[in-house]
């Protein structure tokens, strides 16, 4: 016999999944309060890596059902939520995703569905690689500088130290600093001129 469950996660402490326990109840689903899972997470976090939803899958069983009110609760982009899915569907038991009408994500229909969510999520991702590299050829073209700033201050103060015959580990110790940051400056003021 088939147990139905409910993934309800939030990203911070002052959210709450009350709004996904009612949205369940008024599709007309039952679920057990001890098969109710509701976890505090960041949605950054892949769903395999959060403790809840491993507690979660350790309980489910083939033939079981996974409610979650949106594909975001149950993984940070689509790739990992597609991953997700088709584990779960590989162990017998089904999704179904209330903003998406209840869809069965392991059905034909749910399937298909999560198909042309990725691609346009892919689609998605390689406009915004497009734009990125896009603006950052401009800034190129334009003599901006990209990357780090330089840290002037820093080259500064490890200069006046090793002028008064410091060591690299004394200077280190004497600005705070870790003695890989003072390497990369020991030899700055030599260098340039």
């Amino acid at each position: 016999m088939s147990r139905t469950f409910l993934y309800a996660r939030v990203s911070t402490s002052n959210q709450f999944t009350e709004n996904q326990l009612q949205e369940v109840k008024s599709a007309g689903f039952d679920v057990q309060a001890s098969r109710v899972v509701e976890e505090t997470i960041s949605g950054s976090i892949a769903a395999k890596e959060r403790p809840g939803f491993q507690k979660l899958l350790d309980r489910m069983e083939s033939g079981d059902v996974l409610i979650v009110t949106k594909l975001d609760r149950l993984g940070r982009n689509a790739m990992d939520v597609r991953a997700t899915v088709e584990h779960l569907d590989s162990s017998g038991i089904r999704v179904h995703c209330l903003a998406l009408g209840g869809v069965d994500l392991t059905s034909a229909a749910g399937k298909m569905t999560m198909q042309v969510l990725g691609a346009v999520a892919e689609f998605e991702r390689d406009l915004l690689i497009e734009r990125t590299q896009a603006g950052l050829s401009r800034a190129k073209t334009e003599g901006k500088k990209l990357g780090r700033p330089e840290a002037t201050s820093t080259t500064a103060a490890v200069q006046r130290l090793k002028a008064k015959d410091m060591t690299q580990l004394q200077t280190a110790i004497e600005l705070g600093m870790g003695i890989a940051t003072i390497k990369r400056h020991w030899n700055k003021g030599t260098t340039e001129a």
